[in-house]
């Protein structure tokens, strides 16, 4: 039984209180405590959820019995809280991205190592039913080899979602559309696609008054050869429109759109397959943008601290989304284009 703790009680926080209560009912984890550097906030989640609550994240790992943290907290604090959590003991598992610098997350890594605990960064929409199928066909080899993968995030955020906390595109603690908003559709791609060999990136602030970008387009080229495209915008009227991601290959194309990844909206192959049958119970309705992935992200989680090898959860498999928003906001910057391997490690 592993008892976690939920650091932050903001926006992001409801679906892991949910899917820790869920879990509570099977018998599989606890809530632990909670905390908030907002001490109402921190109470007031700790009475709707029934769980002791706490003023700081240090005062919750001394004083909890938790022996696991889930942070639900501004992505460039991330990583040295991972670092906190690991002086204490923890298995640590972090909302996306991992942090806002590179450099941060490595030093996150190598505290987990050195303490001995498990370091895990969100991932809850590769288990969505529809990307979960598209990943079978592409381990099957269905596509051949692979020429494109797109991906659009095409969503609105309004001024006051910004102005309802300072910290909100920052380049310190939170970066701009590409960092937060599509996160999980960067690690999409690349997980899809593999190693990225460059990144070319151009960006604008078009409307929303923050320090990083409201729009961008990124360009990346696979070391298999592949091209990819990522374009990003959250000034989408009236109303988010689209979250998708296609692959294009020799023998295969497959759209996952809807507003979140949860319709395939073609699925095309040279060749029949029994999984083609399961094309049509795939897509769903999600309840949000943020997909109904947790639970089993969770799940997989549990497994893989009891022993369970699960590479597509770590905080290194983290670090690759991570690698590649840093690269993006290099080459917008500079006007060119950045390799991968020039990056620091």
């Amino acid at each position: 039984m592993y008892t976690i703790g939920v650091v932050g009680c903001g926006r992001i926080s409801k679906n892991h209180f949910e899917t820790i209560q869920q879990l509570e009912k099977e018998g599989k984890a606890a809530l632990g405590g909670c905390c908030d550097i907002l001490p109402e906030r921190a109470k007031e989640a700790g009475e709707n959820w029934g769980c002791s609550a706490y003023g700081s994240m240090e005062e919750m790992l001394k004083e909890s019995s938790c022996n696991m943290v889930a942070l639900c907290t501004p992505s460039g604090i991330h990583p040295d809280q991972v670092c906190l959590a690991a002086r204490y003991g923890k298995h640590v598992l972090s909302e996306k991205p991992a942090g806002t610098k590179l450099a941060a997350v490595d030093r996150a890594i190598e505290a987990c190592d050195e303490a001995g605990v498990q370091y895990f960064v969100v991932k809850q929409n590769r288990f969505n039913t529809t990307i979960q199928l598209l990943r079978k066909a592409l381990e099957a080899g269905r596509f051949g080899r692979i020429h494109m993968i797109l991906s659009n995030v095409l969503w609105t955020r309004p001024q006051n979602y910004y102005d309802m906390a300072p910290w909100r595109g920052t380049w310190e603690f939170d970066g701009g559309c590409l960092s937060n908003q599509a996160a999980h559709y960067v690690d999409m791609v690349q997980w899809m696609g593999g190693a990225v060999d460059s990144v070319q990136a151009f960006s604008a602030t078009q409307k929303i008054r923050m320090e990083a970008e409201d729009t961008i387009t990124v360009n990346l080229r696979f070391r298999s050869g592949a091209l990819g495209n990522i374009n990003v915008n959250i000034l989408t009227y009236p109303k988010n429109l689209e979250g998708s991601i296609t692959v294009l290959g020799e023998k295969g194309t497959v759209r996952v759109g809807g507003v979140a990844m949860n319709t395939i909206q073609e699925w095309s192959f040279a060749d029949s397959h029994p999984m083609d049958e399961e094309v049509p119970a795939a897509s769903y309705d999600p309840k949000n943008v943020y997909g109904s992935g947790h639970l089993v992200y969770y799940q997989e989680v549990l497994e893989a601290l009891g022993g369970k090898r699960s590479q597509t959860l770590t905080g290194r498999e983290g670090r690759k989304t991570v690698e590649i928003i840093e690269a993006a906001y290099q080459s917008a910057l500079s006007g060119g284009q950045v390799r991968m391997c020039a990056m620091p490690r």
